[in-house]
């Protein structure tokens, strides 16, 4: 098994955990000192985890957090920041949020990621579940917020999805893309039947991609430059794979999923359909084989140390701020009324540690928890730490601590 560390960066001072300060200095998100205390902390992490041995950093992307919470405005900028401070971790955007961009400006900016850390790059796409940002940022699209209600604003989201995909795949994989859509107002090259006026004709048809250029001199095709340093591209993979039609598209795709369903039973039973799914179109997986679980860790000496020590921030935050977007559902238990939402008051260290969504405890009670899961899937690929809670709301050297414990007590009796 391989192991991440899953980062929603977070201003340091900002929410519930610190609400004067995060008063004080309303909106947060747009305080200097306060944003350039948040790249030391995730520079300081990313660093500790490559050096430590963990396998893979991620970090999600959202907008207009002035609250300063999910502080990641472009993760691929992120990332490559870090990949020049580290060495062998892999680095993942977990995810772009494809509906929100520019396909061929997305294909060029993944692969100069990819070219600038030599293959490191795993991809993580993501529809988008946030309408503050994505209705703005996906506006070009007419794709709003992705409900996962199968709605006709969710279904389109679901397309141009898929469609900023194909067109990014075609951009990593053809010498030159000629391609008008029929999912999105969009063609290469624009207009369709070819770009006249091209000055530089005889460089062009001496230098450049065969078939860019016909025989008049009109541009008829494009050349995305640079290829991805991956061959073919970056592994893909997706966030937080819960509704079986996103399971059963990342089988057709061979997306790698990460799942956040907490209660091993429940995971084993996507991991299942994915399985299922994968094998028809032949990709042969093992149960639990090229997928990953979320879980909040916490290591101490003892469950009580580890409980007190963590349960402050992470459940205070997680409970307010995602909450209203439904994340609670993941913590209900058998005896929850099924007609009844989950609420915030419900959302607390010991819930999240009764469904398994949180591991805290001893080096020994996380590695029971883990085995826990192999048990139903014995050939679980990624497991991610979740670090909800911890950067930006404890002590630096507090989140670097339970890092290295789990790097140096955990990793060892699962790690391939």
């Amino acid at each position: 098994m391989k192991f991440a560390v899953f980062l929603n960066p977070q201003i340091p001072g900002s929410g519930y955990a610190a609400e004067a300060n995060a008063l004080a200095k309303r909106p947060i998100g747009r305080d200097t000192d306060s944003y350039q205390a948040l790249l030391h902390e995730v520079r300081e992490i990313a660093v500790h985890a490559d050096r430590t041995g963990f396998d893979a950093l991620m970090m999600t992307e959202h907008h207009f957090h002035s609250e300063g919470m999910e502080f990641s405005v472009n993760p691929l900028m992120f990332l490559t920041d870090l990949a020049a401070r580290t060495e062998r971790i892999l680095l993942a955007p977990l995810g772009l949020v494809l509906p929100a961009w520019d396909p061929i400006r997305a294909a060029e900016d993944v692969a100069l990621l990819d070219q600038f850390s030599k293959g490191r790059l795993r991809l993580g796409v993501a529809r988008g579940y946030q309408n503050r940002w994505m209705n703005v940022l996906g506006q070009r699209w007419h794709a709003a917020a992705a409900r996962s209600d199968g709605s006709s604003a969710d279904n389109r989201n679901f397309d141009v999805f898929g469609e900023v995909l194909k067109i990014m795949k075609m951009a990593w994989t053809s010498e030159t893309l000629h391609y008008k859509s029929d999912v999105l107002d969009y063609e290469v090259p624009y207009p369709h039947e070819g770009i006249e006026g091209w000055p530089a004709v005889e460089w062009t048809r001496t230098f450049g991609a065969p078939g860019e250029l016909d025989e008049d001199g009109k541009v008829q095709a494009v050349s995305v430059c640079p290829r991805p340093y991956q061959n073919p591209h970056p592994e893909l993979w997706q966030p937080f794979t819960v509704s079986d039609r996103s399971v059963i598209r990342a089988a057709q795709e061979d997306i790698l999923p990460w799942m956040f369903t907490p209660n091993p039973d429940e995971h084993a039973a996507k991991a299942r359909l994915y399985q299922e799914e994968s094998a028809k179109h032949g990709r042969r997986y093992k149960l639990g084989e090229h997928t990953g679980i979320l879980k909040v860790v916490g290591i101490a000496d003892t469950r009580e140390e580890a409980m007190a020590r963590y349960g402050g921030g992470v459940p205070k935050d997680f409970a307010a701020f995602f909450g209203p977007f439904g994340y609670l559902e993941v913590l209900r238990t058998k005896e929850d009324p099924s007609h009844v939402p989950i609420s915030p008051d419900k959302g607390d260290i010991k819930r999240m540690h009764q469904v398994e969504m949180a591991l805290f405890g001893s080096p020994d009670d996380v590695k029971r928890g883990i085995q826990r899961m192999l048990d139903r899937m014995p050939d679980l690929e990624w497991f991610g730490l979740y670090l909800q809670g911890q950067q930006g709301v404890l002590p630096l050297d507090t989140v670097k601590r339970n890092l290295e414990l789990f790097a140096t007590k955990v990793i060892p009796e699962f790690g391939g």
